[in-house]
């Protein structure tokens, strides 16, 4: 089951990012090699918003040990994604420190 932006655990990496999701979903970032690793959570991150299929979105959860994700996912996302129909916003920061960052797919 793939954790909601609401609900979501700390545990193990979401293996969920290995498949095209043909629907909104929430892909879990915060997991103990996320808080560090960051690249790893920019490549988990890629993933999960290349396996969206188009007309969806992902809800990229991501570890509150890197701060907020304008300072380090947004540009990321722009130079990863640059030649691609995706587009980003801010949701809101998690109870548990973690943030969420809901990426469009067109």
């Amino acid at each position: 089951m793939t954790p909601s932006a609401e609900s979501h655990g700390h545990g193990a990496v979401d293996r969920s990012t290995d498949e095209v999701h043909h629907n909104s979903w929430s892909a879990n970032l915060e997991a103990p090699v996320h808080a560090e690793d960051r690249d790893q959570l920019l490549t988990d991150a890629f993933d999960a918003v290349r396996n969206t299929a188009p007309g969806y979105h992902v809800n990229l959860v991501t570890h509150g040990e890197h701060g907020h994700p304008a300072n380090y996912l947004f540009d990321a996302l722009a130079e990863a994604f640059d030649d691609e129909s995706v587009q980003w916003e801010y949701i809101k920061q998690c109870g548990c420190g973690g943030h969420v960052t809901r990426v469009h797919v067109d």
